[in-house]
């Protein structure tokens, strides 16, 4: 958990790296995988701290940040496949939901499985639809925090941001985070396109 001074930091990087992640995680899939590790990492270091000294805990943080970058950057090549396994689970939870609790362990096991051997065969789907979504969760967090929502606030400097918050966080959050998601995917979906159309191009001889 960060100090709350360090709220008003964490929010711009989640912000700009949700914006990123959005709208240009295709072309950016190396420097993607790199802050969401660091983000990631950063979380899961500070969660396992009591309270210490504010210094200690952002030496921890960025520390474990960079631990996580490194990780999820040498595994780039997993990194399709964990996009896959969370894209599944988020679906799976998302429909357990109507079912009430959650879902049974070895059940997400196997969704997870089936999920990241589904996305190695759909590879750019998966990373423009996983990135769009990640980045319009992160994006809006980071935003609500920078405009003062208290939920979002405690969020972006409590760690907790790796909960589905614009879920959770009432219809209005739902319906923003997928159209963000959905006009990403459209703005990556076209780069993209144009991007392999441009190597398609060869210069005419001299």
């Amino acid at each position: 958990m960060l100090p709350a001074s360090y709220a008003t930091p964490a929010a711009v990087i989640l912000t700009v790296g949700g914006l990123l992640s959005c709208f240009a995680g295709y072309r950016l899939f190396r420097f993607v995988l790199g802050l969401y590790g660091f983000i990631l990492g950063a979380m899961v270091t500070t969660s396992f701290m009591g309270t210490t000294s504010t210094m200690s805990l952002v030496l921890a943080a960025l520390a474990g940040g960079v631990v996580g970058a490194v990780l999820m950057i040498v595994a780039y090549f997993t990194g399709v496949g964990l996009i896959g396994a969370g894209l599944a689970a988020l679906a799976l939870h998302l429909v357990w939901r109507f079912v009430g609790g959650d879902p049974p362990t070895v059940v997400l096991v196997i969704v997870c499985v089936l999920g990241a051997l589904g996305a190695l065969s759909v590879a750019r789907w998966v990373v423009i639809i996983g990135t769009s979504l990640a980045g319009a969760w992160t994006l809006i967090v980071g935003a609500s925090a920078l405009l003062g929502h208290p939920a979002a606030l405690h969020a972006a400097s409590a760690g907790t941001v790796w909960l589905v918050y614009p879920l959770s966080g009432g219809w209005m959050y739902s319906v923003m985070g997928f159209a963000l998601a959905g006009a990403g995917a459209i703005v990556q979906l076209g780069t993209s396109a144009k991007g392999g159309a441009r190597k398609k191009i060869k210069r005419p001889a001299a």
